[in-house]
């Protein structure tokens, strides 16, 4: 990536644009509702915006997200999957929501004896 910003990584990836683009939908329904006095309109533009949220984080799950801070240059292209996704980032507040991220270390977990079923 050259240009003004530099060798930053951005993160431009199919989560944020597909997200940014639903929520510019969802604000811009909602503004044009607000001015033509449109109430359902204004409600249905918050739920496109929720609907953003919803669809980045799922996207994100998925390995169309990036985790925090810098990537290697190789992955800074928008389209490149992050496989690492699956086992969650460890700093990331939508990875923990979902039940990945930060685990507990491996814990022994003693086997239960099985009832003995007696058969005649």
């Amino acid at each position: 990536m050259s240009g003004m910003h530099g060798d930053h990584d951005l993160g431009h990836t199919v989560a944020g644009w597909t997200g940014t683009s639903l929520a510019v939908v969802g604000f811009t329904l909602s503004g044009v509702a607000t001015v033509a006095g449109w109430t359902t309109g204004f409600w249905l533009g918050l739920g496109v915006t929720a609907l953003a949220a919803l669809v980045t984080w799922v996207l994100h799950l998925s390995g169309w997200g990036k985790p925090s801070g810098p990537r290697p240059r190789a992955d800074q292209q928008w389209r490149t999957r992050d496989w690492a996704a699956a086992r969650g980032h460890q700093h990331c507040v939508g990875c923990r929501a979902a039940g990945r991220g930060r685990r507990r270390p491996d814990r022994q977990v003693e086997p239960r004896e099985q009832p003995v079923i007696e058969t005649a």
